[in-house]
C-alpha cells in the first residue's frame, strides 16, 4: 500500500550484495520515464539506472563491452520471453537487466547493483569507500 502522492516500484537486490555496504542516494524516482534509463555516476563508477513499463527498477553497469563505451543507459528497455531486458545502443547486444549476462554471448555479462526507492528517492548500494563486488 501506498501514501497519497507517492509510487509503487519494484526494486531488484543484486545478488551479491556485501551487508557492510551503504546506500547512496543517486536521483528522484520521478526522473527516470518508465521504458527508459538514465546513467549515474556512483562510487566512482558509471551505472544505468533502469525503469521498465511495468515500473521495476534495476540497476546495471553502463559500460558496453561490445563497443567499449558507457552507453547501456541509452538502450532500448524491454522483454525476451518475460525476461526484463536492455539492449545496447550501438551493436544491439540485450542484456538481462536482472543478472547481467548476455543473451547473444552468455560468456559475457555486466555487473548488477542492488537498487531500492525510498521516499521518491532511487538508491544503489555501495560502500563509502567505493564499489565492494
Amino acid at each position: 500500500m501506498t501514501m497519497e502522492g507517492e509510487t509503487s516500484v519494484m526494486v531488484h537486490a543484486a545478488s551479491r550484495c556485501d551487508p557492510r555496504t551503504t546506500w547512496e542516494d543517486v536521483c528522484s524516482l520521478d526522473e527516470i520515464l518508465p521504458g527508459t534509463g538514465v546513467a549515474a555516476l556512483v562510487g566512482g563508477e558509471q551505472i544505468a539506472l533502469v525503469k521498465t513499463r511495468r515500473g521495476a527498477l534495476y540497476a546495471i553497469s553502463n559500460f558496453d563491452p561490445f563497443s567499449k563505451a558507457f552507453v547501456i543507459a541509452r538502450g532500448i528497455v524491454g522483454d525476451r520471453d518475460g525476461v526484463p531486458k536492455i539492449a545496447s545502443p550501438i551493436y544491439k547486444q540485450n542484456f538481462n537487466l536482472k543478472t547481467g549476462e548476455c543473451f547473444d554471448d552468455p560468456t559475457v555479462r555486466l555487473r548488477v547493483y542492488s537498487v531500492r526507492a525510498v521516499a521518491g528517492r532511487i538508491e544503489v548500494q555501495g560502500s563509502s569507500g567505493g564499489w565492494k563486488w
